[in-house]
C-alpha cells in the first residue's frame, strides 16, 4: 500500500475512534453538584447513532446521539443527597464521573467584583482556614471569548477546602456558605465571571438584535472591527503615551513650584491602547458566547450578578440591556430561575463628595437602573450595599455582607424562611403635603430608624426649576417626610443620589441599609447615551 495513503487511512481511523468516543462536557466532572427537585440534563456527543445509557441515583436513562453526534437525556427529579455517588455514561467506551452530589446549584456571574476572590477580600487567612465545607462543590469557568456559541469551557469542580477557597469567588463562596450552613444541603457554585466586562458582553448577539436600544451600540462595534488595523492602533497609542508624558512631567514641575499649601494639579490617567475588536471582552455576546453557553442547559436553581460599574455612563440604556440579558439566559434555560443582583457598592467614582445639590452622578443612576429591574422583572431582588463601599477602592473587602444579603434573598424567597428580612427599606410611593414631601417604604421589617442616631441625611428636595437643595428629613413612622426652607413647592426628592453619599444613614431596624432613590421624572444625564463609544460625548437631547 502506498506509504502516503496508508497514513492518511490510519488518520482517519484514529479520528474516527476519537469521534466516536462518549464525551460529556466539563460542566459533569468529578465533584460536581446537580441540582435537586427539578428534571436534571445530561448532555454530550458520541458516533452518530451511538447508543448512549447514563445511570445515576438508582435511575438508568437511554437514548441515541444524533446526526450531528449530540445526545441529550434527563434524570428525574431527585432530593438532596450528600451521599458521593457515582453517575456513569455508557456508548461504546464508558465515563464514570465520581464524587456526584445533589442539591442546589447558582450561578454566580459578573465584573470584577464577582471574580474578586476570597484572598483578595477581608480577612483571608481566616476565612480560608475555616474554609472546610465537603459538601460546597465550586466551578470556576476559565476566562474565555468567542464571536460565535461554544459547547464546552475550561474549569473543574473543587470542594470547598483551604486549598482551594481563596481563589474562588468571594462573593460567591459567602453566598454559598450562608445557602449550606442554614439549609444544610449540598451546594454548588458556578463561577462565571471577567472583571471590567459589560453587560452587552455577557448576552447573545440574537437577544441584542432583537432591541432598538443595542442597534448603535451593534453597529459601532461592527464598524469598529472593520476598521481596525493593528498597526495603526499601536502607532496612535504610542503618540497619545508621548502626548500624555509631556503633560505629566509639565504638571509636575508646575506643582513643585508650588508654595506649602497651595493646591496641587491633579495628574491626568495614563492612556489606554484601543481594544482589539477581535479579541476584547467588550465585543457584545462574547462572554455569552464562551462562559453561558456552554453550561446551558445545565439544571440551576437560580443566578447571582454583581456587575454594572463599566456600564454606569450609560445607566439609562442598562434599564433595558439587563433584562434583557435576564430574560435571554432564561429563555435558553427553558426556565424563570430566580436572578439576584448586587446593587452597586458606595464609591468615590473618582469625584470627592458632593458638597452642592443636584449633581448628576451615573453611578446612582446605573443603582437605580439595578433597582428598576429586581421591581419590575419576576423572581428577582436587589442586594442593597451602599453601606459597605470604600471611598477610594472600587472593589470593598467586605465581600461577606454582600454574600450574606444576597443569601438572605434566597432564603426567603425560594427556600421559605418567612422570618428572615432580606431588604432594606424601599421607597414604595410619595405624596406632597404643602411644603414637604412624605416619602413611605416598603421592607420597613421592624420600622425606620438610622445608622447613627441622628435625622435622615443626604435628602435632596426640588421644585419645579429642578434646582435641587438639600433637605432636612423625619421619620414618622414608616415614612420620612422632607422638606427644605429654600422650596416652598417641592416637586421630587432624592435620597442617596452619588456614588459616594456622605451622610446617608437610612436603615430599618435590622440594620439593612435604604436603597437610593428618586421621586422625580427629570431627564437624567444618561440619557441617549447608548454605545460605548460615546460614552464621553455629550448626550443629544
Amino acid at each position: 500500500m502506498n506509504r502516503h495513503v496508508f497514513v492518511s487511512l490510519s488518520l482517519f481511523s484514529i479520528a474516527s475512534a476519537t469521534h466516536a468516543e462518549v464525551k460529556l462536557p466539563v460542566i459533569f466532572s468529578d465533584h460536581m453538584v446537580l441540582q435537586r427537585g427539578e428534571p436534571v440534563p445530561v448532555w454530550g456527543t458520541a458516533a452518530n447513532g451511538e447508543e448512549v445509557k447514563v445511570t445515576f441515583a438508582g435511575q438508568t436513562k437511554e437514548t441515541k446521539a444524533g446526526g450531528d453526534g449530540k445526545w441529550k437525556v434527563s434524570l428525574d427529579a431527585m432530593k438532596e443527597e450528600a451521599k458521593p455517588a457515582d453517575l456513569v455514561v455508557a456508548g461504546k467506551n464508558t465515563v464514570t464521573i465520581k464524587d456526584v452530589l445533589v442539591g442546589e446549584v447558582w450561578v454566580c456571574s459578573g465584573q470584577s467584583n464577582m471574580e474578586w476572590t476570597v484572598l483578595k477580600a477581608g480577612n483571608p487567612e481566616q476565612e480560608i482556614a475555616a474554609a472546610k465545607y465537603p459538601a460546597i462543590r465550586m466551578f470556576n469557568l476559565e476566562r474565555e471569548t468567542s464571536m460565535s456559541p461554544k459547547d464546552d469551557c475550561k474549569g473543574a469542580w473543587l470542594e470547598a477546602n483551604p486549598q482551594s477557597a481563596g481563589k474562588f469567588s468571594a462573593v460567591g463562596y459567602y453566598f454559598g456558605r450562608q445557602l449550606h450552613q442554614v439549609l444544610n444541603i449540598p451546594i454548588g457554585l458556578i463561577n462565571t465571571s471577567w472583571g471590567g466586562t459589560r453587560v452587552e458582553a455577557w448576552t447573545s448577539s440574537e437577544a441584542l438584535a432583537e432591541r432598538p436600544c443595542a442597534r448603535e451600540l451593534l453597529q459601532d462595534w461592527t464598524a469598529a472591527k472593520t476598521k481596525y488595523d493593528a498597526a495603526t492602533a499601536s502607532k496612535e497609542f504610542e503618540q497619545r503615551k508621548t502626548a500624555w508624558q509631556a503633560q505629566v512631567k509639565a504638571i509636575q514641575e508646575r506643582n513643585a513650584k508650588l508654595k506649602p499649601g497651595d493646591a496641587k494639579e491633579n495628574l491626568p490617567p495614563a492612556p489606554r491602547p484601543v481594544d482589539n475588536p477581535n479579541a476584547t471582552p467588550h465585543y457584545p455576546a462574547v462572554l455569552f458566547n464562551a462562559m453561558i453557553a456552554p453550561i446551558i442547559p445545565y439544571g440551576i436553581k437560580g443566578a447571582i450578578w454583581y456587575q454594572g460599574e463599566s456600564n454606569q455612563k450609560r445607566a439609562i440604556q442598562y434599564q433595558e440591556l439587563l433584562p434583557t440579558m435576564i430574560n435571554d439566559w432564561r429563555k435558553r434555560w427553558n426556565d424563570e430561575f430566580s436572578f439576584y443582583i448586587v446593587q452597586l457598592a458606595n464609591f468615590g467614582n473618582g469625584h470627592p463628595p458632593a458638597k452642592d445639590a443636584g449633581v448628576a452622578d451615573t453611578w446612582a443612576e446605573l443603582q437605580e437602573a439595578q433597582l428598576l429591574t429586581a421591581q419590575t422583572l419576576p423572581k428577582c431582588g436587589v442586594a442593597v450595599i451602599n453601606d459597605i463601599g470604600e471611598e477610594k477602592d472600587i472593589h470593598p473587602k467586605n465581600k461577606q455582607d454582600v454574600g450574606r444579603r444576597l443569601a438572605s434573598l434566597a432564603l426567603a424567597k425560594d427556600y421559605g424562611k418567612k422570618d428572615i428580612v432580606f431588604s432594606g427599606p424601599v421607597m414604595k410611593s410619595s405624596r406632597i403635603t404643602k411644603d414637604k414631601v412624605r416619602v413611605r417604604f416598603d421592607h420597613v421589617g421592624g420600622g425606620l430608624k438610622t445608622r447613627d442616631g441622628k435625622a435622615p441625611g443626604h435628602f435632596q428636595i426640588s421644585g419645579a426649576d429642578q434646582v435641587w437643595h438639600w433637605a432636612k428629613a423625619s421619620i414618622e413612622g414608616n415614612e420620612v417626610v422632607v422638606w427644605s426652607d429654600a422650596v416652598k413647592k417641592p416637586v421630587g426628592v432624592r435620597y442617596a443620589w452619588a456614588s459616594w453619599p456622605e451622610g446617608a444613614n437610612l436603615i430599618n431596624k435590622e440594620g439593612l441599609p435604604a436603597s437610593c432613590f428618586r421621586t422625580d421624572d427629570f431627564i437624567l444625564s444618561t440619557l441617549g447615551i447608548i454605545s460605548p463609544f460615546a460614552e464621553n460625548v455629550p448626550a443629544k437631547r
